[in-house]
């Protein structure tokens, strides 16, 4: 017997009530016809179709375009403690088993793929950086961060402490304000630890590093242009923390040049290689990619045997896509015009906005204009704590190849 109803109840349109019963968790704005009195922003709500069918119960935004998140789709669901620490477990034991117990840095929750709206959870070795991005996680959290805690304390795992990196600019979309700190009483004195990845080491600062402190999803890409990088003169562009670079040198690579246009970046990169005593076979540059591989290209010189190209989005809007295109092939055609014959290529896209389709159509483009052939060897995407769910196109957002020149 399905459980009485005590959330406000919201009609959908014959199109979102579709788009719901195709899988998509999202219900915009324009898709609301009707809705309840006043509900407070990240309350629970039931959405319904104009015939009166449930088609679930979400978080409610009143800010949002996104105006409902679905969390669940059965009516028989309490949404209590009971409920959000299975869903939480459920989640740690995925990443157990897919990450085959490599776990001391992971994704622990990503959002919707999960079942947490809005909701990101990294582990750096002993800490846990959260980013709340919606309106309805930020109403619970008080609920689910002690829960998370438990639930891997009961494992067997040591974490000191939870910050918060809630200074995304997104969630003003949500009636959120911006701000980051610790959350609750129990943390350690330092934000800055140390993880493990790939046998290399880090310093992640999980107050002021990217996104949540340190870039988790390319963690196997990393290791796949380690495995071809042995004897090869490496130019690593947008190299950040230096996580490319750094398994490029691991693997046995006769030199690596680290590049970005942030010196603090090259800092932190340089920093890494010490530590890993790998500064040895290594050198940084501060410089814009954009300008560099041209001037590379005058040399006239095959000065490297491999390059990889990790740029940040170029677009986070589809109004952008165009001009991100026309970015991505920039820098990919002068890339495959400095390697020679027999040459190593690595390309990435972090952006949901640029799909598979139109990255190759890209890389094709590329390719045929710097007049060079692509032997592929490995097409990979994000590593699978960070899970790709088919109904929810947002949550496949990286692609990777690997190519030889021929």
């Amino acid at each position: 017997m399905k459980a009485e109803r005590c959330f406000p109840r919201f009609t959908i349109t014959a199109k979102g009530t579709r788009w719901v019963e195709q899988g998509h968790p999202w219900i915009y704005e324009a898709e609301v016809l009707s809705g309840d009195g006043e509900v407070e922003n990240g309350s629970l709500v039931d959405a319904v179709s104009e015939k009166g069918k449930y088609l679930g119960t979400g978080f409610f935004s009143r800010e949002s375009k996104i105006r409902i998140r679905l969390v669940s789709r059965s009516a028989n669901d309490r949404f209590d403690e009971a409920f959000w620490k299975r869903r939480i477990k459920y989640a740690w034991d995925y990443r157990k088993t897919v990450m085959r117990g490599d776990t001391d840095c992971c994704r622990i929750i990503f959002g919707e793929a999960d079942g947490f709206p809005g909701l990101t959870v990294d582990r750096f070795s002993t800490l846990l950086s959260v980013q709340t991005l919606s309106a309805g996680t930020e109403r619970i959290k008080d609920m689910l961060f002690p829960l998370i805690l438990e639930v891997l304390r009961e494992d067997g795992q040591h974490i000191d402490g939870i910050f918060e990196r809630n200074d995304a600019s997104i969630r003003a979309l949500e009636g959120l304000n911006q701000y980051k700190g610790w959350y609750g009483e129990e943390h350690p004195a330092s934000a800055v630890t140390e993880i493990c990845e790939n046998g290399i080491y880090y310093s992640v600062d999980v107050e002021n590093g990217q996104k949540t402190g340190f870039f988790l999803d390319q963690k196997y890409n990393r290791r796949a242009v380690a495995a071809i990088s042995e004897g090869k003169r490496v130019l690593d562009c947008f190299t950040h923390t230096g996580s490319f670079a750094l398994n490029a040198a691991k693997g046995g690579a006769e030199h690596v040049t680290a590049v970005d246009i942030s010196e603090s970046a090259v800092a932190m990169a340089r920093a890494n290689a010490v530590r890993n005593g790998l500064d040895g076979k290594m050198d940084f540059l501060s410089a814009d990619v954009f300008d560099l591989l041209p001037e590379l290209e005058k040399s006239g010189k095959a000065l490297y045997d491999l390059i990889i190209l990790d740029p940040p989005a170029f677009t986070k809007s589809r109004k952008t896509v165009s001009s991100a295109e026309r970015g991505y092939k920039e820098i990919n055609y002068r890339a495959l015009k400095l390697l020679p014959r027999g040459g190593y290529f690595a390309t990435a896209s972090c952006s949901h906005f640029m799909p598979n389709e139109l990255f190759v159509k890209m890389l094709r483009s590329a390719a045929a204009d710097a007049c060079v052939e692509l032997k592929q060897i490995e097409v990979r995407q994000q590593s699978p704590d960070h899970p790709i769910l088919w109904n929810v196109p947002e949550t496949d957002y990286l692609k990777f190849y690997i190519f030889q020149i021929v």
